[in-house]
C-alpha cells in the first residue's frame, strides 16, 4: 500500500488554523533508573501517539517521529543494546503487517519487519486509526458548534440503536490479535507490551467547551469510547501472551482541559509543541514512566 498517512486526529485542522507552540516550555521528568526492562534489542511499533508528531526533536519527517517519544526514553533508561523505533503517524494495524506510506507519501515497509528473532522487547500502541479517531474528533467538534449543550455526536454514532464506534472497536480486536500473533512468531522469546491511550477528555464531568470543542453531553460518550478501546486492547493483549501497560490511569488529571503546564495531551490549538489532540513531551514522558513501571512489575 502507498496511500499517504497523516497523524492521528489531524482532521481537527479543518476547524481551526493549526498553531504549533514553542518548545521552550516543555517540562522534563526523571525516568526511573532501576526499571527491569529487557536490555537487549527493543523494537517500538505504533501510530502517532508513539511517534509524537511535532514534539522536539523531529528525526523522521515522513513519520513525524520525535527522539523524545516514550520508546526513545525507555530505550535510554533500560540501556537497550539496540533500538528500532518504526512508529509512524497515521499508522493502522495494516501498516504494521503490510506496510504503507508516511506523511510525505514515502513508502514504508511493514513495521513488523523490524522485529527480529533476537528482539527482547516489543511495544505496540495501535488501534486508534483503525476505529477512525481522527474523523470522530473532527465530526464531533464540528457538531458541537451547532449544539454545544447537547449530544450531537452520540446521536449520530448511535442512530438506529447501534453504536457504530463500539462496533468499530469490536472489529479492530482481531486486527490487533493478528499483529500480536505476528510479533510472537517473529520474536518468540520477546517480552511484548501493548499500550493503551492516555486521557484526551476529563475523566469526569462535561469537558470545557469551547476551549476543547466537544459538546457537553458528548464528553461522557467519547470518554466511554476511549475506555472501551483501552479495555479491548488490554483484553487482546492478555489473550495473546502480551502484557498491557495502562497509560490512561496515570494520565487522569492531565487531559486537554487542564492548563498548558499540566496537560499531557494538547487540544485543538496546542500550547505546547505537539500536534492537535496528541501527547506533548510531558505526555510522552508520562507514558514512558507507565511503561517502565509495567516492565518493572
Amino acid at each position: 500500500m502507498t496511500r499517504p498517512r497523516l497523524p492521528l486526529l489531524r482532521a481537527a485542522s479543518r476547524l481551526a488554523a493549526f498553531a504549533a507552540a514553542t518548545a521552550g516550555v516543555l517540562l522534563a521528568f526523571a525516568v526511573p533508573a532501576n526499571a527491569a526492562a529487557p536490555t537487549g534489542r527493543y523494537v517500538a511499533l505504533g501510530d502517532s501517539y508513539t511517534s509524537a508528531p511535532l514534539v522536539p526533536t523531529q528525526v523522521d519527517l515522513n513519520c513525524l517521529r520525535s527522539n523524545r517519544n516514550y520508546p526513545s526514553l525507555v530505550a535510554a533508561s533500560a540501556g537497550s543494546s539496540s533500538f528500532a523505533d518504526v512508529s509512524c503517524s497515521g499508522a493502522t494495524t495494516e501498516d504494521i503487517l503490510v506496510g504503507g506510506s508516511g506523511a510525505l507519501g514515502i513508502s514504508l515497509p511493514p513495521q513488523l519487519s523490524a522485529v527480529t528473532s533476537n528482539t527482547s522487547l516489543v511495544t505496540v500502541q495501535i488501534g486508534g486509526n483503525d476505529i477512525g479517531f481522527s474523523g470522530i474528533i473532527s465530526d464531533c467538534a464540528e457538531a458541537s458548534l451547532r449544539s454545544p449543550l447537547g449530544s450531537p455526536c452520540k446521536n449520530r454514532y448511535t442512530a438506529g440503536g447501534v453504536d457504530q464506534l463500539q462496533a468499530r472497536i469490536a472489529a479492530t480486536a482481531p486486527k490487533v490479535t493478528a499483529v500480536l500473533q505476528a510479533v510472537r512468531r517473529a520474536a518468540p522469546d520477546a517480552r511484548v507490551v501493548v499500550l493503551g491511550y492516555p486521557a484526551i477528555l476529563p475523566d469526569s464531568g462535561y469537558g470545557c467547551w469551547p476551549v476543547v470543542p466537544i459538546a457537553y453531553q458528548d464528553v461522557p460518550y467519547l470518554r466511554s469510547v476511549q475506555k472501551s478501546l483501552n479495555t479491548m486492547l488490554a483484553a487482546t493483549a492478555a489473550a495473546n501472551d502480551a502484557s498491557y501497560a495502562d497509560v490512561y490511569a496515570p494520565s487522569v488529571g492531565h487531559d486537554t482541559c487542564k492548563s498548558s503546564g499540566t496537560r499531557w495531551v494538547e487540544g485543538l490549538i496546542p500550547q505546547n509543541a505537539a500536534a492537535p489532540f496528541h501527547p506533548n513531551a510531558r505526555g510522552e514522558q508520562g507514558m514512558a514512566n507507565a511503561l517502565l513501571a509495567r516492565l518493572n512489575s
